[in-house]
């Protein structure tokens, strides 16, 4: 039975079941591996609201750019298939691909707005990302800076933190989805958060903002 978890940020995610035995959609996938494009087309009828969620809770919910970058995810969905082992659920496999995806967005948009190019004739603006009159409140804020911090780090560091406490998922499923054993997970965890927090200690604004005390 899929559970429900909060990521921290925007709406609870619900995470599928972990098990590939209880998973309905392993068919589907290996035979969209296989190039069967019928299971390809019902594979993504299953997958793209997950993966829409997944998105939307990186970029946040009014970033312009959402839909194309579902899209580009369910396209690097399809094509990573042919690596897919099932050493995790389908749905688990989407969302990782929809996560790697839009955090790539994210950097993007961010070396974007560092180099004050427009979006749309606009210049970006992070609180943009967000919903008004949310995106004046302190949490939403917060949930930004975490996001900004997340994008300095190294891949996979930013990877295992984003999986843990963005999309709720445990250590054991992490390292079912990105096929490491759960003691690299929680080495990279560690080693996540301690660039965090040298991160705080050498900002004392971004300290206070987030509320963290020395």
């Amino acid at each position: 039975m899929a559970k429900q978890v909060s990521g921290g940020f925007d709406d609870p995610v619900v995470t599928p079941p972990l098990s590939p035995r209880s998973d309905d959609l392993l068919p589907l996938a290996t035979a969209t591996a296989k190039g069967d494009p019928e299971a390809a087309a019902t594979l993504i009828l299953h997958v793209a609201g997950p993966m829409l969620r997944v998105v939307r809770k990186v970029l946040g919910r009014q970033h312009p750019d959402i839909d194309d970058v579902a899209q580009d995810a369910v396209i690097a969905l399809l094509r990573a298939l042919t690596t897919f082992r099932g050493e995790c659920s389908v749905v688990h496999f989407a969302s990782r691909v929809s996560l790697l995806t839009a955090l790539a967005a994210r950097r993007q948009s961010r070396a974007r707005l560092q180099r004050g190019e427009s979006h749309g004739g606009v210049i970006e603006n992070v609180a943009d990302e967000l919903p008004s009159p949310l995106a004046t409140t302190l949490t939403s804020r917060r949930r930004e800076l975490v996001h900004l911090m997340l994008d300095d780090l190294p891949d996979v560091l930013q990877e295992s933190l984003a999986l843990h406490f963005v999309l709720g998922y445990t250590v054991e499923e992490i390292a079912a989805a990105i096929a490491v054993s759960p003691n690299t997970v929680w080495s990279r965890l560690r080693q996540g958060k301690r660039a965090l927090r040298r991160r705080l200690e050498s900002d004392s604004q971004l300290a206070e903002m987030l509320e963290v005390k020395p």
